[in-house]
């Protein structure tokens, strides 16, 4: 006897996983992506308002940022965004201050290429906008956006 049902049923559980395994793969380069340009902004940071300014710190799939500013001769947090894989979504969780957290989705194009699509606003942003969206108001907080 031949039940359609399941054979059905495994087809769509083999896509499903082999879609958990492309995200599974494809999530670690989306964090060192994002890494990289992040790191390449808080150099910039860095060079205009000192070394001690800013860091960026990657721990596994976890992004770290954390920006001070100088009082009394020290160095002392000003503003912090944790940025988290989500293997589920796929894509990022960004915790910013005093914000609901920005969910990011992250997809693959032809080529080898990635995007990135704010799921709130359902937008498609560039690694330049995406920046800005997670670096914008922890660096220039007194800044109007």
């Amino acid at each position: 006897m031949s039940f359609q049902w399941l054979q059905m049923r495994i087809s769509e559980e083999r896509d499903r996983r082999d879609r958990e395994a492309v995200i599974a793969e494809r999530m670690p380069r989306a964090v060192q992506d994002l890494y990289s340009s992040l790191n390449q902004c808080i150099e910039f940071y860095t060079e205009a308002f000192g070394t001690q300014s800013a860091d960026v710190m990657l721990a596994g799939s976890k992004i770290r940022v954390v920006v001070r500013d100088e009082q009394d001769g020290r160095w002392q947090p000003s503003g912090k965004i944790e940025i988290s894989g989500v293997p589920t979504l796929p894509g990022f969780s960004i915790d910013r201050p005093n914000k609901e957290p920005l969910m990011i989705e992250v997809g693959m194009l032809p080529g080898d290429k990635m995007f990135y699509r704010d799921l709130e606003l359902d937008q498609y942003l560039t690694m330049e906008e995406l920046t800005r969206r997670i670096l914008d108001r922890v660096m220039f907080p007194k800044l109007k956006e």
